[in-house]
């Protein structure tokens, strides 16, 4: 970085971004967490960048963002402001009654860009623009089914984990390859890597299903109830997200959380660390996660849902 002390320019691959304010205090040092500037963020996300990148382009975004740090207010942006730098990609997807032009993050100068706009948490479209509504991942989002309090958060991601080791064998029964990732926040996400010539309703539906079949098997542990009021003290077994204009947290994407935890991809050998849970990983130490290559050639290995289809209707019966 270089410049004035409040304002530094930032070289990030052909760019040179501006930002400001990079001695702000975005995660204050509350309750003995680890205090983090925008700084820090920028210094994250550069060195965050080559592994991240790949799961950012060509997707739309909804951002997260805290103008005056964690202890701010917050808001949702998913149109693109007027006053963003043309070189920042837009895509603008039909919504009733009107559009909406969604930002594209597609290089290091755009996440550098995006932190300077004080956003710190990026939340993805499964699908990218070049097929807009066929999705190229599925993601089954595992959170504890009670509210994580500290006093029960290892009993609660004792829960998270049994759940993600029952899906990753049934996934794998159907022949499907996956991986974990923890969220940052509160539990795993599961995600499983597709051929993109399905669309949202083929997977969200698929989804449902293999839910439904560890539903059946453990009905005292697990549940595909949406209503709260209805799960008790089960695991929700979460597939809502595999729909049209949704969106999840992005690898290694920095969550709105004291101490900068980060959201981080993980073999399944991992799941077993008994001192893994939702965040294991900050913006202290998940670019050496990263650099681990944690989910090797998974992306690589991307399938069409029919063969699954049919071994889990055999399955179900």
């Amino acid at each position: 970085m270089t410049g004035d002390d409040d304002t530094k320019k930032v070289r990030a691959g052909r760019r040179t971004v501006e930002v400001k304010r990079v001695d702000k205090v975005l995660f204050p040092g509350d309750g003995g967490a680890k205090e983090y500037t925008k700084g820090d963020l920028v210094d994250y996300y550069r060195s965050v960048a080559a592994f991240m990148l790949p799961h950012l382009r060509g997707r739309p975004l909804m951002l997260e963002c805290y103008p005056d740090g964690l202890d701010g207010p917050r808001f949702m942006q998913k149109n693109t402001p007027d006053h963003y730098p043309d070189w920042i990609t837009r895509y603008e997807v039909p919504k009733e009654g009107g559009t909406v032009c969604h930002t594209v993050c597609d290089d290091t100068a755009g996440l550098v860009f995006l932190t300077d706009q004080a956003c710190l948490t990026l939340h993805r479209w499964l699908s990218r623009t070049h097929g807009i509504d066929r999705p190229d991942r599925m993601v089954f989002d595992l959170d504890p089914a009670d509210d994580f309090a500290e006093d029960s958060a290892e009993d609660s991601f004792a829960q998270v984990r049994e759940a993600a080791e029952l899906l990753g064998e049934l996934l794998d029964e159907l022949r499907l390859p996956s991986a974990p990732m923890t969220t940052g926040s509160r539990g795993l996400h599961i995600v499983v890597p597709l051929n993109g010539h399905h669309d949202f309703d083929e997977v969200r539906d698929f989804a449902k299903d293999v839910a439904g079949v560890l539903e059946s098997a453990h009905p005292d542990r697990f549940t595909t109830a949406a209503r709260k009021k209805e799960r008790g003290d089960r695991l929700y077994l979460d597939v809502q997200r595999n729909a049209y204009a949704q969106t999840v947290v992005v690898p290694y994407t920095v969550r709105a959380r004291p101490g900068a935890p980060v959201a981080t991809p993980l073999t399944w050998a991992e799941l077993d660390d008994p001192e893994l849970d939702a965040r294991r990983w900050s913006i202290a130490d998940a670019v050496e996660q990263a650099r681990t290559n944690p989910w090797g050639g998974l992306l690589d290995r991307r399938r069409a849902l029919g063969p699954a289809r049919r071994r889990l209707d055999a399955l179900r019966g």
